[in-house]
């Protein structure tokens, strides 16, 4: 019989489980995500960095490790919590099963406990840290650090550290990417779209960026608190006044704001799931949308001065969309390149619309 493994909440709760995947002992700041498919964009998503990941779906990986859906080569999140793991997978394109792929990965698993009523103590009590361990009884240092938990570096850590390109058949447009923990999907449905993306990292500057000629600038999601970056938001400040058409997704999205005198705020569980309800204000479309947040962008007087609010979230009514007025920039909070996910806001397409019909001046002014 497996060994237990324990989860220890920073509230004190514990939960007794059983191990998969690598072995060894974790500190993180524990969050769910509602997908009930996407398991493997799940695991491999950037922005779940220095986090332990809850599914709140009860079976995972039942069809197995496909590489081709990774979001990216390697795993960013420190362990991973599921009821039930599937351990004979079925589906033509599976290479392995989950527990060899998060053993060959070195993450740590947990599965057969109550996700369930775990979830719902992280709905009630808001993220909190917790800490998985061999031991039931952890000694007072180990408490202290579980409590004193907190993640930072996260973009950087991320982030690709040097520039790289894809190259579109017959390409009408050159985007340039600026990667704060890139999901792949975001650059192939950019290709998908006749434009050649060229991927800079985020210790990149407005200049270096200006300097590829850009049609549009692409601001990616990626994990951790927004106002942490403060060179990226000085940088993209600069980049606004060059008047090159942006989109921003996700932590792009809260960037933007910040950069244009807005604020953000930590949400008390954040947003994760394919199946997060937005609405469109102008034309009072309701979408159901992909995310995978932690903060948000304030709303009220909080909000950038020249730009007004595109979407609201329908649970918390938090703000999922800007359109700035004095630039030609616009963001949301969700992915609208979501895989798996929803595929009915596909803002890609807006963001190639505004690159069709930008004549800007790309100077730093």
């Amino acid at each position: 019989m497996d060994q237990p493994r324990y989860l220890i909440l920073e509230n004190g709760q514990v939960f007794r489980g059983r191990p998969f995947g690598a072995t060894g002992q974790v500190i993180a700041e524990i969050v769910f995500t509602t997908a009930m498919t996407g398991y493997l964009e799940t695991l491999t998503d950037p922005s779940y960095y220095g986090q332990m990941v809850v599914q709140a779906f009860p079976l995972i990986g039942n069809y197995g490790v496909i590489p081709a859906d990774f979001e990216a080569e390697n795993p960013a999140l420190q362990a991973y919590i599921v009821r039930s793991w599937c351990q004979v997978p079925s589906n033509f394109r599976s290479v392995e099963d989950l527990d060899t792929f998060l053993l060959s990965r070195g993450i740590v698993g947990l599965w057969d406990i109550d996700t369930r009523a775990l979830v719902k103590i992280i709905r009630e009590h808001g993220v909190m840290n917790a800490l998985i361990t061999d031991d039931p009884n952890p000694d007072a240092e180990t408490l202290n650090q579980l409590r004193s938990y907190r993640l930072t570096g996260a973009v950087s850590a991320v982030s690709g550290k040097d520039a790289a390109s894809l190259r579109a058949d017959a390409a009408k447009r050159h985007v340039v990417l600026w990667d704060f923990g890139a999901k792949r999907n975001i650059a192939r449905e950019l290709v998908k779209r006749g434009c050649d993306v060229t991927i800079l990292p985020a210790h990149a500057t407005a200049e270096e960026i200006l300097a590829h000629k850009p049609d549009g600038v692409m601001l990616s999601n990626g994990p951790g608190d927004p106002v942490e970056n403060t060179a990226v938001i000085r940088e993209l400040a600069l980049l606004c006044a060059a008047n090159v058409p942006i989109f921003g997704i996700c932590l792009g999205h809260q960037l933007l704001a910040l950069a244009r005198g807005g604020e953000t705020m930590k949400l008390k569980y954040g947003h994760r799931g394919a199946n997060q309800p937005v609405q469109e204000i102008a034309s009072k479309k309701v979408y159901i949308t992909s995310q995978n947040h932690g903060y948000a962008v304030k709303t009220g007087s909080a909000l950038p001065e020249n730009a007004r609010m595109s979407f609201v979230n329908l649970n918390d009514g938090t703000c999922e969309g800007m359109e700035y007025l004095d630039i030609p920039a616009f963001s949301v909070q969700f992915h609208p390149e979501a895989c798996a996910g929803p595929l009915d806001t596909r803002y890609l397409d807006r963001f190639i619309a505004r690159m069709d019909g930008a004549g800007a001046s790309q100077q730093i002014g």
